[in-house]
């Protein structure tokens, strides 16, 4: 059945999924297998010298791999995807398949602080250089453009100030100087925007966060073009071994089928919450794209569809220990690095998720020491905020 016209959640519950016709169950089985039985040896060689046409071992991919990236694709109407073992893994093979040593790369200067690190490090150590600018400033995008220039790469929303960059003005930039353009759109989800779409080359997602949604699962997503999708399987996720488990891609699967609802009430609650959050006298701002005051508000308004996210950041008045109290005494909202499940966690972005930025880097793009990101649940709104209004009023005895 060809799923491209039907709504998200159809999309999300039935796309690339097999009834198993050995035992006609409903939910496709796991495959956990290392290896496979080939019928003779003539099929063993051809597949083994043409992997996208069968399995032979599951580094290589396996059904339950496949059957994920269909589902994939089709969410980000892409013509191919690749599943694999982590965020970082789909990050960095996404950008080592566009780029090689002696290319440039523009990359956002608020991105997530791993990515931070393979760009500023791991890259320039392999010869590619590299600069980084306010994405959400096409001006500043055009005028780093260099005659070597191979990709562009771009959070939006980025991490942790969410901030939004115009996707379809950075791909044409991008596309004109002959370079790709990479987006990081985990913050958004599939739900919320596509940048293939918007005209992005390849999208990618840390399959962690939203997309699984529930805190059971460590993997990573990119979608493209065929011809991208077959370089970043063959040799990058071949040689360096970045598969994705079978088990990990049923897991995932099984997460996704609730993505669309999971999005509506996570955008629903965050809204509210970053509305009380700007309203309250221990908060000095609060980063939340919904609001009319964000600085690229009007863009997000452009190429989010269906809300704005469930994710925030809030400066709290008192610095790094106002953050700490705040977060040492909140009890329906978790202290935890990750973010996109149903239940809501809190980190403090510069000792935690930033924290291979200095304090010069940090403060330059907007993460001061006060500031911390907050994944907004599913959980009944008014207890997230009563549980946040108790804890701030902590912090005011406390530090203040």
């Amino acid at each position: 059945m060809d799923y491209k016209d039907m709504g998200f959640s159809t999309k999300a519950l039935h796309a690339g999924q097999y009834h198993d016709p050995v035992t006609g169950a409903h939910v496709s089985p796991i495959y956990q297998t290392s290896t496979f039985v080939l019928p003779n040896t003539e099929e063993a060689i051809r597949l083994n010298q043409n992997q996208d046409q069968g399995f032979t071992y599951t580094r290589f991919g396996s059904p339950t791999q496949a059957e994920l990236e269909k589902k994939i694709a089709i969410m980000e109407n892409a013509e191919a995807a690749l599943a694999v073992s982590s965020g970082m893994a789909a990050i960095s093979t996404a950008l080592l398949t566009v780029l090689k040593a002696g290319d440039h790369v523009v990359a956002g200067d608020v991105i997530y602080g791993c990515t931070f690190a393979l760009v500023k490090n791991v890259l320039t150590d392999l010869g590619i250089e590299m600069t980084m600018v306010d994405t959400s400033d096409l001006s500043q995008i055009e005028a780093a453009i260099k005659p070597n220039t191979k990709c562009v790469y771009i959070e939006t929303p980025a991490n942790p100030t969410l901030r939004i960059t115009d996707i379809e003005g950075a791909a044409e930039i991008a596309h004109k100087a002959g370079a790709k353009l990479l987006v990081d759109s985990t913050f958004a989800s599939p739900y919320l925007q596509n940048p293939l779409t918007l005209g992005a080359d390849i999208v990618v997602h840390s399959a962690t966060k939203f997309l699984c949604g529930h805190g059971t699962v460590v993997a990573g997503v990119l979608a493209g073009s065929k011809e991208l999708m077959d370089r970043a399987r063959f040799p990058i996720v071949q040689c360096f071994g970045q598969v994705i488990s079978p088990f990990d891609a049923w897991l995932l699967m099984q997460g996704m089928k609730t993505l669309g609802i999971r999005m509506e009430k996570h955008c629903s609650n965050a809204m509210k919450v970053a509305e009380f959050l700007m309203n309250h006298p221990q908060v000095e701002n609060v980063y939340y794209p919904g609001l009319p005051h964000h600085p690229t508000h009007e863009i997000a308004k452009k190429q989010m569809k269906g809300g704005f996210g469930g994710l925030m950041s809030v400066d709290v008045k008192g610095g790094i220990e106002a953050g700490k109290v705040l977060m040492d005494n909140l009890e329906v909202v978790s202290l935890a690095t990750s973010l996109g499940n149903v239940d809501s966690l809190i980190q403090h972005s510069p000792t935690m998720s930033h924290f291979d930025m200095t304090t010069e880097e940090r403060e330059a793009v907007g993460i001061y020491d006060g500031q911390v990101r907050l994944s907004v649940g599913v959980e009944n709104v008014e207890d997230l905020i009563a549980d946040l209004d108790r804890a701030l009023k902590i912090v005011a005895e406390k530090v203040n």
